[in-house]
């Protein structure tokens, strides 16, 4: 029952800083705003998608990318919590340090699916068309996408030392992710010697299942099972890793 109490005491800890964060709320709102305005409306005049609005199209994209940088960014509390000497002190706590890795995990995941359902609400607000089908199966879309890349943040503060080094390594790993995901265009408009890069992508996979089920009529890449079984996949992988890697540094 401690490893409970702990995990949910972790989880509720970094939901409630997540919503005190007041320009955190406030830049969710604004930023998918611009990139569907400035995106959708900019490049939907010059890109042209045989029956499909590019609004409609990009809209998922920015969800993944919503998923992407909130959950990996959010991986900072770790330095945080070392910083003020907090982690020492749950270190010494009588749960063990998987229970605090799944309570962080769980904590920064809810923020960020809390962001992507922001983002789902500004793209109905906007226009897009949604089914309400279509926004019941992307939630746990968006929990299954979320899990692994909030390991990701997770094992990257687990491995720096400073917010600096911290903010050098995520910009890094985000931009590439986010750029080679498909979310602002089609991967199949890419020459072959270039999919390769998105194919290797495990986000491709989360923006191919998310409109997949947004758009109807979407052609995925891939077979929508195998898009999840992917997705599944390199969260067990990013657990485990995580797992580890945190034990181990902390």
């Amino acid at each position: 029952m401690s490893e409970f109490r702990g995990i949910y005491a972790l989880w509720r800890r970094e939901l409630k800083r997540f919503i005190r964060d007041r320009t955190r709320l406030v830049s969710s709102v604004i930023t998918p705003i611009l990139w569907l305005v400035i995106f959708g409306t900019g490049l939907g005049f010059s890109l042209e998608f045989t029956g499909f609005d590019y609004t409609q199209f990009l809209l998922p994209g920015i969800i993944a990318q919503t998923l992407l940088f909130t959950s990996i960014f959010l991986g900072i509390s770790v330095i945080w919590d070392r910083q003020f000497g907090f982690m020492k002190e749950i270190m010494v706590s009588p749960i063990s340090r998987a229970s605090i890795f799944a309570g962080k995990m769980l904590g920064v995941g809810t923020a960020a699916i809390i962001q992507g359902g922001i983002v789902i609400l500004l793209g109905v607000i906007i226009g897009v068309p949604l089914t309400l089908q279509a926004v019941t199966l992307v939630l746990p879309l968006m929990i299954i996408i979320t899990v692994g890349l909030t390991c990701i943040g997770l094992v990257i503060a687990s491995l720096m030392s400073s917010l600096e080094s911290f903010g050098t390594i995520v910009t890094f790993v985000n931009l590439p992710m986010f750029f080679l995901s498909g979310a602002l265009f089609p991967v199949t408009n890419l020459p072959s010697w270039m999919r390769w890069a998105f194919y290797i992508n495990p986000l491709t996979y989360g923006v191919d299942a998310l409109r997949g089920v947004m758009i109807s009529g979407w052609p995925t890449i891939v077979p929508m099972q195998y898009n999840i079984l992917i997705i599944c996949a390199f969260d067990v992988v990013m657990i485990v890793l995580g797992t580890y890697l945190f034990s181990r540094r902390q």
